[in-house]
């Protein structure tokens, strides 16, 4: 048995058995994703838990409803169709027995100030800017959360899809935080044991590169 097993227990659950998930080992789980690298020890997270059917259910028609509204704008029957198919990828957090809602708060990004300053222009902020470090953030709480989850006999999938529906998911669970909103979401639950695989990834030495 490898000592990185723990990586490769992980993979991506959209279906869950009917089976409850103790608000403890949520406690545990989200504890493991604050322990995950922060910039400036900032720690700009916040993780909101509903473990309430049907409010889930509700944000799943929240996603529902946000994605028909944006389709109707679209002026290309093709992309109209493309963009609703994938609806029901967006809620498949629907069935879970938790939802957990990932919120990034404000994080300034390191030497900003000083490009405004020397007056910058508009591509050299926005390269400084791309990054996202404040996101990255986030990125490795949910990681460290995916890991923790899977390696407890519990599975999530990372989803930013439903992201165009942010502000009226806010608005639904009332969360208030000032400079925070919604990033990231995961279902939470015990998988069905045919979710345990996970596509083909690419070689390494295809996604690598050795500089001496």
């Amino acid at each position: 048995m490898s000592s990185l097993d723990f990586i490769y227990k992980r993979h991506s659950i959209r279906k869950f058995k009917d089976q409850d998930v103790p608000i403890e080992d949520i406690k545990e789980l989200l504890k493991a994703a604050t322990y995950a690298p922060s910039g400036k020890n900032l720690q700009n997270w916040h993780f909101v838990v509903i473990k309430n059917k049907d409010k889930i259910e509700e944000i799943a028609k929240i996603v529902e409803r946000k994605n028909a509204e944006l389709a109707s704008y679209a002026k290309d029957e093709e992309a109209k169709k493309a963009f609703t198919k994938y609806v029901k990828y967006h809620t498949v957090f629907r069935n879970a027995p938790v939802l957990i809602l990932f919120f990034a708060g404000p994080y300034p990004a390191t030497g900003l100030e000083f490009l405004k300053a020397k007056g910058a222009s508009s591509e050299e902020i926005h390269n400084l800017l791309r990054p996202a470090p404040g996101i990255q953030n986030i990125a490795a709480a949910m990681e460290n959360f995916l890991l923790a989850a899977a390696n407890t006999g519990y599975g999530g999938c990372w989803m930013t899809g439903p992201n165009y529906a942010n502000k009226e998911i806010e608005e639904y669970v009332g969360f208030k935080k000032e400079g925070f909103y919604l990033a990231a979401l995961t279902p939470l639950g015990v998988p069905v044991e045919t979710e345990l695989k996970s596509p083909p990834r690419k070689p390494v030495d295809e996604v690598m590169t050795v500089i001496e």
